[in-house]
């Protein structure tokens, strides 16, 4: 397989990982009506950790310190990602909450100038705005747009963290990190730092909930298809795409996100929406340009 397919089923992947991402802010917001954001994400982590650690169980005799040095930090970006924009759904609507999160689309080309030096050519710049616009008319089109409040303040910072992760986590692919050795990794720690803070942060938790078909059925989706396999599909195609791109591929999960509120929540799509989707796909088609 030559490096041009190879890039392209990566970018196949990370599409895909947005459409699962999408439908998780559906999940999501459905299961903090029955359990705490932090052990939520505890909960998770810990599916995901144990399922993936059977799948490649001779993945754990590879773990050395610069293994975990490496999940320990991007574990540690990618689970105050989650908490800041789990709790900041509770207090700000779904739409803001993934057109804020999306803030990385920017974020990851400017502080990757400012560590590396090296100033992203002229179209990641202009794509990036594309992009960003395009998925504020579709996800604000349906929410209220009243000013700012500590949600929407937390999910701004939950963006941060996501751009640190995925920078993190392509600059340790590039250095030869094991892409699903580093997922693995970064499950366990998230599952670790949650486990740690949801006893403080959301108090005991009412074995009674987990028991609960919906909830049981909602944390599986989110532990293997939203975390398992989304990470999973991300990290390796950080590894073939460029984190500025990739970044692009994966804020379409707001978009797929106001999609599914349409199918399932039967939202009306506007005009508005609709041209949401004409830029962000105007902006992919930019990106994909291989010249300065």
């Amino acid at each position: 397989m030559n490096q041009k397919t190879t890039s392209f089923l990566a970018s196949i992947g990370l599409v895909l990982t947005a459409a699962i991402w999408g439908f998780a802010f559906v999940v999501v917001k459905d299961n903090l009506n029955y359990i705490g954001p932090v052990y939520m994400i505890a909960i998770r982590y810990t599916i995901a950790a144990v399922v993936m650690g059977l799948i490649f169980i001779k993945k754990w005799k590879l773990i050395n310190r610069k293994n975990l040095l490496h999940g320990l930090l991007t574990g540690f970006f990618l689970f105050a990602a989650y908490l800041t924009q789990t709790i900041g759904c509770k207090y700000t609507t779904a739409g803001k909450n993934a057109f804020l999160t999306t803030i990385y689309v920017i974020l990851i080309p400017l502080i990757s100038w400012i560590l590396y030096k090296k100033r992203p050519a002229w179209y990641v710049f202009l794509a990036a705005v594309l992009s960003l616009t395009g998925i504020g008319l579709l996800a604000l089109g349906t929410c209220d747009t009243r000013g700012m409040n500590k949600g929407d303040v937390l999910t701004l910072i939950c963006g941060l963290f996501y751009a640190l992760h995925i920078i993190w986590t392509a600059k340790y692919n590039l250095c030869g990190e094991d892409p699903l050795l580093l997922t693995l990794l970064q499950f366990l720690f998230c599952a670790v730092y949650g486990w740690i803070l949801a006893p403080v942060m959301d108090g005991c938790l009412d074995f009674n909930v987990i028991l609960n078909g919906r909830v049981i059925t909602s944390l599986l989706y989110l532990g293997l298809f939203s975390t398992m396999l989304c990470f999973s599909l991300q990290n390796i195609g950080l590894k073939y795409v460029q984190s500025s791109l990739a970044s692009l591929f994966l804020s379409f999960e707001s978009v797929f996100g106001v999609l599914f509120s349409v199918l399932f929540l039967h939202e009306h799509l506007t005009l508005r929406m609709l041209v949401g989707c004409i830029l962000i796909f105007s902006a992919v088609l930019l990106a994909e340009l291989k010249k300065e």
